[in-house]
């Protein structure tokens, strides 16, 4: 399959161009073999006319991306929108192309509420109606997706998306300006947006009509969307960043569950993240014995750490009574010990780097960990399961082996 981006140097056609290589590639292995991507036509503002007829003829699917959102002069909206959607469907049909369609349109096009009388979405729906006349005079395949804001990596900042400038300022410790915390956003991320994108290519696009901005699933539909989207307040985004921004010095990873919006904005925000924030300092408690370092904490699953024992170091020796925890021995050979409260019988666990196992320190068992080489640090990856909190520390000092 040929497959024609336009505006494939924008937010959206940069995301889905790079992802169809990666299917054209085969490194996607979800869509590699459901999909076949022989060749990709981008072709953006900077294209020729040439160019543009020669796509047309060959392609066997089109993503129409093209389209303008912040003219200097309004009038650009049905030059960019508009006018490029008549190009592009007159050199359809000049070339008697009857492939499937796609238009990327916003629902500004409703014109309902506070869109309407906005020139840009008179421009998209304009746009919208050509493409449906395209598809009644042809009997192509026509897409028109009404998207809503979205968000996602490599979206430009101060331009159309209060996610990417948001997420550009806090990043680089600009200030940001919200008028209105209350505000809610109905917000598509770009992942999605992609995944929705492949459907199409399989011929499984969701179909919807529309009251109002409201999609509504609908198989005979005129319009198609992608289902996945998130309403969230101004002030919930604002909060979430900022504690993303907080994370190097608290440690604090906060609850991203799988299909959140908090996961997707905490990668959208590191996006944006300057060179000089990508690494972050720890901070090492070391003494003669080695070292301690805290690494992550979560709000309800608790801290992960590393431990480092120099040479014959013996470490640990307490007991906890409802912390417990998995020491993970990464590198070196060493030795853990544990001994249940009130008993003489000691478990023994030899670890090394080399057969890396995970081992619980068990509630009510006072434990240890020796490095048994004489040359070499022992390297422990350490998991609690509640962070540490100086004032509680249920921590109680107490040899394991009492001869």
């Amino acid at each position: 399959m040929k497959i024609l981006v336009t505006g494939a140097a924008g937010f959206v056609g940069r995301n889905l161009c790079e992802n169809l290589r990666n299917i054209r590639d085969g490194k996607n292995r979800t869509r590699t073999g459901r999909i076949q991507v022989d060749d990709i036509f981008e072709y953006d503002k900077d294209g020729t006319p040439e160019q543009l007829d020669a796509f047309c003829a060959d392609a066997d699917f089109v993503f129409n991306l093209a389209g303008v959102n912040r003219p200097q002069n309004p009038a650009e909206f049905a030059e960019g929108n508009r006018d490029f959607a008549e190009t592009l469907l007159s050199l359809l049909k000049k070339h008697n192309n009857r492939c499937p369609v796609m238009l990327s349109s916003s629902i500004q096009a409703s014109l309902v509420g506070r869109y309407a009388g906005s020139d840009y979405g008179i421009s998209k729906k304009a746009g919208e109606e050509l493409f449906f006349d395209y598809g009644r005079e042809t009997g192509a395949e026509v897409l028109v997706y009404r998207f809503p804001n979205l968000f996602g990596k490599w979206c430009r900042p101060n331009y159309n998306s209060v996610i990417a400038t948001f997420c550009h300022n806090i990043a680089n410790d600009l200030p940001i300006k919200v008028n209105d915390p209350a505000v809610t956003l109905e917000l598509l991320y770009i992942d999605d947006l992609a995944e929705g994108m492949f459907d199409a290519l399989e011929g499984k696009a969701k179909r919807c009509s529309y009251d109002g901005v409201t999609p509504l699933p609908d198989d005979n539909g005129a319009y198609r969307h992608v289902p996945v989207t998130h309403r969230v307040t101004l002030g919930e985004i604002v909060s979430l960043l900022e504690e993303f921004a907080a994370q190097p010095a608290t440690l604090m990873l906060p609850s991203i569950p799988d299909g959140s919006f908090a996961k997707k904005l905490y990668s959208t925000y590191l996006s944006y993240l300057p060179a000089e924030k990508v690494a972050f300092p720890l901070k090492m408690n070391t003494d003669a014995r080695g070292s301690f370092t805290e690494l992550l904490r979560t709000p309800d699953r608790g801290q992960v750490s590393v431990n480092i024992s120099k040479p014959g170091i013996k470490k640990g020796e307490h007991w906890h009574n409802t912390k417990w925890e998995f020491f993970i021995v990464v590198s070196g050979h060493g030795l853990i010990q544990q001994r249940r409260i009130g008993s003489d019988e000691i478990l023994n666990f030899e670890v090394s780097g080399d057969n890396i196992q995970a081992v619980h320190m068990l509630p009510g068992y006072t434990h240890n960990i020796i490095n048994l080489s004489d040359t070499e640090e022992l390297v422990t990856v350490m998991w609690a399961n509640e962070c540490f909190d100086p004032a509680r520390p249920d921590t109680f000092g107490e040899p394991v082996d009492k001869r």
